[in-house]
Parts: structure tokens; C-alpha cells; sequence
């Protein structure tokens, strides 16, 4: 048999595999905060410099505005088609921020005030707010600033990534695992577990780990810069991790985080501290079919702080995977504050008030005068 060379095999082979397996990066874990080296620590963050866009609007031109287009293009508030990155606040830019400030219930203004940029340079996942132009977060719901001619029944909050996908029906059980070139310890594959978990508490989904990668439902790895999905991470900070819709099953998490895994945050942790329990509770949410939800309190809210711990799942959260999976039958939880849909008025108009409650409860104590 003649031996097979490097050389025999066809390039868009090797690229294939490559892009199906990328190269695995050595992450970076902590068991505290306390054990993160200062080397480790930055002095400044990938999108720090968008804080010197203060005031920034329409009409005017600052260095920076260009890579502030390529942020927003990212997350899906620019058009893929959109080519124009210079440092001219241009009118897409403005309704660009304008969305950007409806989603994550700030001042729509267009103005690059200091609230809006807090938000922006923000740690957050990586999966867009708006899919193939469609928001689905607060600017894309009915509110006081929008309006329209019909009557529509629509989530309010928690939301789904196009056409719905969810797991089969039927399929219960479902399994992950770990690339095995990142080499996770113990207590880091616990603290998945428990991220799980979080998730199969409310639904009638299981989930075990396996040993088999490559045929597991779910697929979990750290890297590093372009592995492969068109969705490179950019360094410590910025985005943290991204997941795709099901039945896809990719989770990738950026390994040069400071990963800490027990979560002991103090309000003295230090700046690129990333608690990964909170990171994976939320991308398991867009695994299972879950997409960014305007609720602040909610797991699925895209942003989160470093040096914050936000494990527990909110009622927004519940009601969303419960409206695609139902409810696990042993879930013992308090019935949810949301209802799985609100109905709104797409001319802006305010729900109407129930009078006969008032009526009833004016006469009511004209008995006791």
C-alpha cells in the first residue's frame, strides 16, 4: 500500500476538518478571585476606547466612530451589506444607537450619552440582538414608540431565535461534552453541570455528560481568536461566549477569559474577573432555543459585568423555556410574575384600566366614613 503523504490530501479537506474541529485554546481558570495574578489583570478592555465618544451625534465626525459601526454590525444592528465604516455619525449609525437604546431600555435619544456608552463597553455574549434584520428584543415589541394599524399578540420579553428551533419533541435526553484538548478539570465540568441543571429544574429536560464529542448533542470548548465559525473572540472581556440555536449544539466560550469557578465575587474583584457558572447558564439558554430577553434581571439579558454573579433564572427565563418545552412536572417554583404572552395594542395605546374595581372600591369605603 503506497503510504498517504500530507501532500495527498486535497487542501479544502484539511479546511474542512478545520472548521469542524478548531484548534482547542489552553483557558485560563480560577478557583477565586484571589488567584488571579495581577499579570492577568488589563489595565484596559477591547472596547474601552468607545467611552471617548461621549456626546457623539448625528451629523458630526470622531476618530473611533468606525470601529463603533463594526460593534454594531456584529450584534446586528448594522446590515451585513453595510460597508461604510468611517468616523462619519452617519443616519444608519443614529438608528443604529436608537435600537441599541430601545433593547436595553435606555434613552432613545441617537445620542451617544454616557448611559448608552456604560452599556456598550459592557462584557456580553456574542450571539447578535438582531437576527436577519429582526429584533427580537424591546425595539423589536410593540411600545410607546412605535406604532401600526392592527392588533398583534407578541412576547414581551423573553424571545426565540427565528422560526422557532427547539429540540425535537420527544427528546429528553440529551447529552454534552467537553472537547478534549482543552483538558477540563473536575470542579470546572461541575460547574456545567450545575449550569445545566439550573435549566432541567424547570423543564423535562435531562442532560448527562459523555466522553464522545463528536457525537454528543451538545459540544463545549475554549478558543481563542478565529476558531473556525465566523464569530471570532477578541481577548479578555468583550464577548464572552457565543451559542448556536438547536439542533446545532456549539458552545464556545473565549478561553482568555479569567474564568472563576466558584464565584466569589466581592465588590473589590478584580476588573476582567468573569464568573463562568453565569456565562454558561446563559449560553445554554441558546442552545435549548432561547434568544437575548430586554429584562435586565433575566439570564438571557445579553450583558453582564465582570466581577457579577447571576446564576438563578428569572421569571422571564422560566416562562420563555416553558412556552417552548413545557414544565418539568416536579417544578415546585412560584408561578411566573410574566405571562407567557402580553397582548399589546400596536397603535401605542395604554392597556385599558378595569373602572369597575374602582367603582366597586369607592362605595366600599364610603361605608366605613
Amino acid at each position: 500500500m503506497k503510504e498517504l503523504t500530507f501532500a495527498a490530501v486535497p487542501l479544502t479537506l484539511l479546511l474542512l476538518v478545520a472548521s469542524i474541529n478548531p484548534p482547542a485554546a489552553s483557558a485560563h481558570f480560577f478557583p477565586n478571585i484571589t488567584s488571579i495574578p495581577p499579570s492577568l489583570i488589563p489595565n484596559t478592555t477591547i472596547w474601552d476606547a468607545f467611552n471617548n465618544l461621549h456626546g457623539c451625534q448625528k451629523g458630526v465626525k470622531a476618530k473611533g466612530l468606525a470601529k463603533l459601526k463594526k460593534y454594531f454590525q456584529l450584534f446586528g444592528y448594522l446590515n451585513n451589506s453595510y460597508d461604510n465604516f468611517d468616523d462619519d455619525f452617519d443616519e444608519f449609525l443614529e438608528f443604529a444607537v436608537k435600537t441599541y437604546q430601545l433593547n436595553f431600555n435606555l434613552n432613545a435619544t441617537g445620542e451617544l450619552d454616557p448611559s448608552t456608552l456604560k452599556h456598550i463597553v459592557l462584557p456580553r455574549c456574542g450571539n447578535p440582538d438582531i437576527v436577519n434584520g429582526t429584533s427580537t428584543m424591546r425595539s423589536g415589541k410593540p411600545s410607546d414608540g412605535y406604532s401600526a394599524n392592527s392588533t398583534i399578540h407578541t412576547v414581551e420579553h423573553y424571545t426565540f431565535f427565528p422560526n422557532r428551533p427547539r429540540w425535537p419533541p420527544g427528546r429528553t435526553q440529551l447529552t454534552y461534552a467537553f472537547l478534549p484538548d482543552n483538558q477540563l478539570s473536575d470542579n470546572v465540568r461541575s460547574v456545567f453541570s450545575r449550569a445545566f441543571e439550573r435549566w432541567s429544574e424547570v423543564t423535562p429536560l435531562n442532560f448527562t455528560e459523555t466522553t464522545s464529542f463528536d457525537r454528543a448533542d451538545i459540544r463545549i470548548g475554549f478558543f481563542t481568536g478565529d476558531h473556525g465559525d465566523g464569530e471570532p473572540f477578541d481577548g479578555v472581556l468583550g464577548t464572552l461566549a457565543h451559542a448556536f440555536s438547536p439542533p446545532a449544539g456549539r458552545f464556545h466560550l473565549d478561553g482568555d477569559e479569567n474564568w472563576v469557578i466558584d464565584g466569589d465575587f466581592l465588590n473589590s474583584s478584580p476588573a476582567s474577573a468573569v464568573d463562568l457558572e453565569s456565562v454558561a447558564v446563559h449560553e445554554i439558554g441558546h442552545l435549548l432555543g432561547l434568544g437575548h430577553s430586554s429584562v435586565e434581571g433575566a439570564i438571557m439579558y445579553p450583558t453582564i459585568s465582570s466581577g457579577v454573579r447571576k446564576v438563578e433564572l428569572a421569571n422571564d427565563d422560566i416562562t420563555g423555556i416553558q412556552e417552548l418545552y413545557g414544565a418539568n412536572p416536579n417544578y415546585n417554583g412560584s408561578e411566573p410574575t410574566l405571562t407567557p404572552r402580553d397582548e399589546w395594542d400596536m397603535s401605542g395605546a395604554p392597556p385599558r384600566m378595569d373602572y369597575s374595581f374602582l367603582v366597586g372600591l369607592f362605595f366600599l369605603l364610603l361605608l366605613f366614613v
